[in-house]
């Protein structure tokens, strides 16, 4: 490869709909097992260490990152980490709010508090690692419904949708005011670190929405309208990533959220260039080979998928490429090497 110089412009280009003239790369995340194997330096386990350790650990994270070619860094902490007694959406946890009462006696106040007790060391030891022309990409992980699911859990909030609409509206609202609270100061202490802001929110699975569509609309979207409008307010493009089957709520997620750019994509859904074909004259895309295809697919097979999907979406707007969800530890690094490399070569990058 010629010698990489990165530049987060790029990635800002794509989530504001401009179509770089470098094709940026993107991944959601990248497992630092898979990091570790790929560049045969141990550092994984320094993530939970003191201030010494996360600046070692930031210091192979982020360095890795250029040395693959991309122009931003991916880097997130999530809201539901922080909330007491979660872990009902990665942890399959018992619920720790079932009814009004629970709903009542929880410690809201604490969370923001928490959030940046315990993240600030690692937003801090990221930014004494940026690389030269690197910002990062990411920011206050977890959005509105993740947050609800975390302490409330999916089969529980159904419960209450159906036997409490008061309180169904009420956790949506309060996870936007907390999220409010944690974003609004997160972009004042690091905004200056990230070149686009982001959070995840799962709304899909494969054939559908998780809760009606107009659930979605009237009790989920415009929280996220007035998070966006705060990002925006402080001069941050807005990505969500949000895997499933949304099609129904894309024109709110455009017109009455704004958000400015999407990831995720998975080929049983849409291939990516229908997300680029449907959507973008509106927004950015971001993503472009199934994690499916990652894993599975030799290295000629993936060029061709794609030297294909990119040849279909050149020209309808910024797109930045990647896996359509993230590189997890299950992923073969060789194959990920493979993609990233084939991306590389495709942008003139060939040694």
């Amino acid at each position: 490869m010629v010698e990489f110089v990165p530049d987060y412009r790029n990635l800002v280009k794509a989530a504001t709909n401009i179509e770089a003239q470098r094709l940026p790369l993107y991944e959601h995340s990248v497992s630092p097992k898979i990091i570790e194997r790929i560049t045969g330096v141990e550092f994984a386990d320094l993530g939970g260490g003191d201030e010494k350790d996360l600046n070692e650990y930031f210091r192979h994270y982020c360095q890795f990152f250029k040395s693959m070619g991309y122009d931003a860094v991916p880097f997130e902490c999530c809201i539901g980490e922080a909330m007491p007694d979660s872990g009902c959406l990665g942890g399959h946890k018992e619920p720790v709010i079932r009814d009004r009462a629970d709903f009542e006696k929880y410690p809201w106040d604490t969370v923001e508090e928490r959030y940046f007790q315990r993240f600030s060391p690692y937003f801090r030891a990221l930014g004494n690692h940026l690389p030269a022309g690197m910002k990062a990409v990411g920011g206050v992980g977890n959005g509105i419904f993740e947050c609800v699911q975390d302490v409330v859990s999916f089969m529980q909030l159904c419960y209450i949708s159906m036997d409490d609409r008061e309180l169904y509206r009420d956790l949506f609202q309060k996870v936007y005011e907390i999220s409010s609270r944690i974003w609004n100061r997160f972009l004042k202490e690091f905004g200056d670190l990230y070149c686009v802001v982001r959070f995840g929110d799962d709304l899909g699975y494969k054939s559908s929405t998780l809760l009606p569509p107009e659930d979605i609309k009237d009790e989920i979207i415009p929280c996220y309208q007035k998070l966006i409008a705060l990002i925006h307010a402080h001069g941050k493009p807005f990505l969500l990533h949000s895997c499933g089957c949304i099609f129904e709520l894309m024109d709110d997620l455009i017109n009455v959220a704004k958000i400015d750019a999407k990831h995720s994509n998975e080929d049983v859904i849409a291939p990516f260039p229908v997300w680029v074909e449907k959507y973008g004259h509106r927004i950015g895309n971001f993503g472009g080979i199934d994690t499916d295809a990652v894993c599975r697919l030799d290295r000629q097979e993936m060029k061709e998928y794609i030297t294909d999907v990119i040849r279909q979406c050149r020209y309808h707007g910024g797109f930045a490429f990647g896996s359509g969800n993230s590189i997890a530890e299950y992923v073969p690094p060789e194959n990920y090497v493979n993609m990233v490399e084939i991306v590389r070569e495709l942008r003139g990058e060939a040694g």
